[in-house]
């Protein structure tokens, strides 16, 4: 596979991670708020964590079986959440997961980051992954855990583009 590209939109640019990102990524994942409304991030949020899960990400792309991107202010270039296709090749299929980190909740940095997941799909350059049955449609599935902040607002972009999930 090539090489991880990097995706914009009008207010965030998504990167891959390195490991220069680490203090910031068990700073922002590591509050019970974001261990809340995930499956797979740890509380407490040890040390050495996010280094071993960012240096993971790569052989992942690599493998075609999940594609990563930090997500950073496009102005600043500040890291403020994740966003990333795990892909099920049984299936044709991605299941898209993320997380924003609290002082950013409420303004539409993950809906943007999310949007248009069949156009992510193509520009991430993980769509041969999808594409195992002849003629299928790439699909992309997202589900959010239930709080009091409504994780799920940032999915309604996707849902337009894909259908249910």
């Amino acid at each position: 596979m090539n090489e991880q590209p990097t995706l914009e939109t009008p207010r965030v640019l998504l990167r891959p991670f390195t490991l220069s990102d680490a203090a910031v990524v068990q700073q922002l994942a590591g509050d019970y708020a974001i261990a809340d409304t995930t499956l797979n991030i740890p509380h407490p949020y040890s040390d050495g964590v996010a280094e071993e899960w960012i240096a993971g990400q790569h052989a992942d792309f690599e493998a075609g079986t999940r594609v990563t991107y930090a997500i950073t202010l496009r102005e600043l270039g500040e890291l403020i959440g994740a966003i990333g296709l795990g892909i099920e090749h049984r299936f044709d299929r991605a299941e898209m997961g993320y997380w924003i980190g609290k002082p950013y909740w409420g303004h539409g940095y993950c809906t943007e980051a999310g949007s248009h997941p069949r156009l992510w799909v193509r520009q991430s350059g993980i769509e041969p992954y999808l594409r195992h049955s002849p003629g299928a449609e790439p699909g992309v599935r997202a589900r959010h855990a239930e709080s009091g902040h409504d994780p799920g607002r940032p999915l309604s972009s996707a849902r337009q583009e894909v259908g249910s999930v």
